[in-house]
């Protein structure tokens, strides 16, 4: 099977790092950082239709944008959100004025979004979701508490799985708004606030925020949100091989520091770590753009959210007693950050948990690619 990428490919590598170098510079935010995206026509390069001012771009070149941007160290992107998923949601299920309203602004890095999901109840359980919205004329009243938010805020939207048929249970009578944050009294966001003192996620509070738009229809909202997660895995998959390449350079080169790359048994386990990071890049090439492999998106994030909290273990044996250590300069009274190594051990520890648990990924493959009974509903 050949991985390589072509000459087309390769000549649009050049194109991506050139404007790459030429754009990147210290101190620009990251909210100007995506207006600067916009201008150059970055943002969208994956949706399915063109005219709302992105440029289209083939698979190939899809694949290459996003590995260049992680290898080039750019800023962490404000704007995926509503680009990866809001947007390929809206080009499927949208009508054509609500493509037209929000698609644009999108494009051009003007309008961010956050995503309205999980609950303190109801997180890879999505159906368990108990946001209620009330239907008032041609608008809704939401009320409802959601958690895990990222970039909430700095959201200017939130997209919300909600439930407008309050006599509906499980996964019936929900709908997917979409509700503007800028709502005072009516949208509070609240950091969630972590050991170390800083904040990564936040909880969002609607108290009758005001919703003027549903997509798919009222009632159609798990047909919705379950679309957008399959677009949540795909190009994006690739380029997180690479920052995961990164991180596992760092773990060799900190086990070679420590002296535990001495050690057989650790010298087994990273180059175990390297043989799955290139079988999941295989993988993913092999699957990127096939619509008839239903399993595709459940495997692969089965196998690198295994990968990563394994290596999040591996950092921490590496480097022994010195990766409990905390920042010289640290003060009971003050918030500090982990190191990079640190950081991966604890973050991946979630990483077969959200985005839809391991069990749940080996329940969607059992029952929709096997063909296996369905669990027993209670």
């Amino acid at each position: 099977m050949d991985f390589g990428f072509g000459v087309e490919g390769e000549a649009f590598r050049s194109e991506v790092r050139e404007w790459l170098q030429s754009h990147l510079t210290d101190g620009v935010s990251r909210r100007e950082w995506e207006r600067v995206l916009g201008r150059g026509g970055w943002i969208g390069l994956g949706w399915q239709e063109g005219g709302y001012g992105n440029r289209t771009a083939s698979l190939v070149q899809q694949v290459v944008w996003a590995e260049e941007y992680v290898r080039a160290k750019a800023p962490p992107r404000s704007g995926h959100i509503g680009e990866k998923l809001l947007a390929p949601t809206l080009i499927a299920h949208g009508g054509e004025e609500q493509k037209r309203r929000f698609l644009p602004p999108v494009a051009r890095g003007e309008e961010l979004w956050c995503q309205g999901y999980s609950e303190p109840g109801a997180g890879s359980d999505l159906a368990g979701v108990r946001t209620a919205a009330v239907r008032e004329g041609p608008s809704y009243r939401v009320t409802g508490q959601k958690i895990w938010t990222s970039l909430a805020h700095e959201a200017d939207w939130c997209f919300v799985l909600a439930r407008t048929d309050p006599d509906s249970r499980r996964h019936h009578g929900l709908s997917f708004l979409l509700v503007p944050m800028d709502q005072p009294g009516r949208v509070e966001v609240r950091p969630i606030r972590q050991m170390t003192g800083t904040s990564e996620f936040n909880e969002v509070f609607f108290e009758g925020a005001v919703a003027e738009h549903v997509v798919g229809g009222e009632g159609n909202g798990w047909r919705v949100a379950m679309s957008l997660l399959g677009f949540e895995r795909g190009v994006s998959t690739l380029a997180q091989q690479i920052g995961f390449a990164e991180e596992l350079g760092r773990v060799v080169r900190a086990a070679v520091e420590s002296g535990a790359a001495d050690d057989p048994v650790v010298r087994d386990r990273l180059v175990r770590q390297w043989a799955e990071l290139r079988a999941m890049r295989w993988n993913a090439l092999s699957t990127l753009g096939d619509a008839r492999d239903a399993g595709a998106p459940s495997v692969a994030k089965l196998l690198w959210g295994g990968w990563h909290k394994r290596l999040g273990e591996l950092a921490m044996l590496v480097r022994g007693a010195d990766a409990a250590v905390g920042p010289a300069d640290w003060s009971p009274s003050a918030p500090y950050e982990l190191d990079v190594l640190q950081h991966l051990f604890l973050f991946s520890r979630a990483d077969t948990i959200y985005g839809g648990s391991d069990e749940v990924q080996r329940t969607i493959i059992a029952e929709r690619v096997l063909g296996l009974p369905k669990e027993p509903r209670g």
